[in-house]
């Protein structure tokens, strides 16, 4: 599974007046302990703490010189995507692309000269889809597209976009099926990626939904997630989920081997 640590995020308080107040230590803290617990990227997501471009690489370079992990480029305009992918040391993940062709060419001929890893939402200009078809029709069009510019499937993550089951409960069986969708374009298929808070959002067992929705997904074949890579047990259960679904090898200490 890739693990995508979620909590350099300005949505986060502490995070946020870190990077307001250029406090280096917080951030390269919490970029230790989630490489410590074994992240296999770390997303950096300035949002609203500041619309500088420079704030924005001033926090990549930071992130990347603490830990020697990957970084996932967390960021709403291409143009400063495009700019972080630059400095970056390892190849990046960008997060995120949508479905809508002029943005998709903006990004994409710099995903493939920086041989970066990019998240696909599956949606377009009328929004976030409702159903599995318009799941699936946008996914389709992100993958056609990545062949156009000789992007490979390994390259792309696809992202069925998880509503908060607060709100939205019908749309937890939508995203379970355009996932095993998804895995249908390409042999070998391309990543599926989920934001997985987003699922409780707004409840009161956080924890539970996100644990068991995650399992659920792995099921139709999620392989990365973007989560608190410190909370053990959920991370206990996506190895012992990958363990049912055949992805790993069976050891009586395969918790203990994947810390150490």
């Amino acid at each position: 599974m890739i693990l995508i640590g979620e909590r350099i995020n300005s949505g986060f308080k502490e995070i946020r007046e870190a990077i307001v107040n250029k406090d280096e230590d917080v951030i390269k803290e919490w970029a230790k302990k989630q490489a410590d617990a074994k992240a296999t990227y770390l997303d950096v997501n300035i949002g609203t703490a500041s619309a500088k471009v420079d704030d924005f690489l001033w926090l990549v370079d930071l992130v990347q010189n603490a830990v020697d992990l990957p970084l996932s480029l967390d960021h709403n305009k291409i143009p400063v995507l495009i700019e972080a992918m630059k400095i970056c040391k390892k190849p990046p993940l960008v997060n995120s692309i949508t479905a809508i062709d002029e943005k998709m060419d903006q990004l994409f001929p710099a995903i493939a000269e920086y041989k970066a890893s990019v998240i696909g939402l599956v949606m377009d200009e009328s929004g976030s889809p409702k159903s599995t078809d318009k799941r699936v029709e946008n996914a389709g069009k992100i993958f056609a597209k990545i062949m156009e510019y000789g992007i490979s499937p390994e390259q792309l993550f696809l992202d069925p976009i998880i509503m908060p089951l607060k709100y939205m409960q019908d749309q937890a069986k939508e995203i379970l099926l355009a996932a095993s969708q998804f895995q249908l374009f390409s042999n070998p298929p391309c990543h599926i990626v989920g934001g997985l808070s987003n699922v409780s959002n707004g409840t009161t067992k956080k924890k539970l939904i996100n644990r068991t929705f995650c399992i659920m997904l792995i099921a139709h074949g999620l392989d990365a997630v973007i989560l608190d890579v410190m909370d053990t047990e959920l991370v206990d259960a996506i190895l012992t989920a990958e363990l049912i679904m055949n992805k790993s090898i069976y050891a009586d200490s395969y918790i203990e081997a994947f810390r150490k």
